[in-house]
């Protein structure tokens, strides 16, 4: 089954989870063929396909569906041959494990709050403040895992720069609409040089959506979201 190459993916065009999926199948340089889901309306196929979750990125590689976008970044590094996304180094495999996880767990939820979830003006700020000190500890382990070389996998980007990497045009929007510099160069100037790097290549202008329309998806997540809340509060 691994050597087939009858691949396709389910996802959403807004989801860094699906993004990273892209990523991680241009890197390999496999062809596959892309279905866009209506969450509001999921199709069959993706509820048949992840039963438990029924969520999005699926992965149906000759027929077989594999679920949840980390797992799937590994599955088609150990399924196709080509370029590697996780390190043959037993402990740099666990370490970009690590700071993949420290990416959706930490930096997506600091996120998460700074721009959907906080009810407050404060609850944004600290929001805003717990992104720009992931964005810290990111800075150092980037320096660590790269080696002083241009990307957290080293020559050639890998599962940690994927991850990061999925989430780049969510960042560039929330800079354009706050008005300021998220991957600032005075604070994390490598991550500011590493983003600049990772959005040239190829893959990346492929799979990464317009930062504008970004922008209009968030701007019109948060008129949603207000209203839900100010309906909830008239209650």
């Amino acid at each position: 089954m691994a050597g087939g190459n009858d691949l396709k993916l389910l996802g959403t065009w807004p989801s860094p989870y699906a993004i990273r999926v892209k990523l991680a199948l241009a890197h390999k340089g496999l062809s596959y063929e892309y279905a866009e889901e209506d969450l509001a309306n999921k199709s069959e196929l993706l509820l048949s396909s992840n039963p438990v979750h029924r969520k999005i990125p699926v992965l149906i590689h000759n027929g077989v569906p594999v679920c949840e976008s980390n797992i799937i970044l590994e599955y088609i590094d150990e399924a196709f041959a080509g370029r590697s996304i996780l390190p043959a180094d037993p402990y740099e495999r666990a370490m970009a494990r690590f700071w993949a996880a420290y990416v959706d767990d930490k930096l997506l939820a600091a996120w998460a709050t700074m721009v959907f979830k906080g009810k407050t003006e404060e609850e944004k700020l600290e929001g805003k403040k717990a992104l720009f000190a992931a964005l810290e500890t990111l800075e150092g382990a980037l320096a660590k895992c790269s080696d002083g070389k241009d990307f957290f996998g080293g020559d050639t980007v890998g599962l940690v720069d994927m991850v990061l990497g999925s989430h780049l045009s969510f960042l560039k929007a929330t800079e354009a609409m706050a008005g300021e510099e998220i991957l600032r160069s005075d604070r994390t100037q490598l991550l500011a040089a590493w983003m600049a790097r990772f959005s040239e290549l190829d893959a990346a202008k492929a799979a990464l959506p317009d930062v504008d329309r970004v922008v209009e998806f968030v701007k019109m997540r948060q008129a949603r979201l207000a209203a839900a809340a100010a309906a909830a509060s008239n209650n």
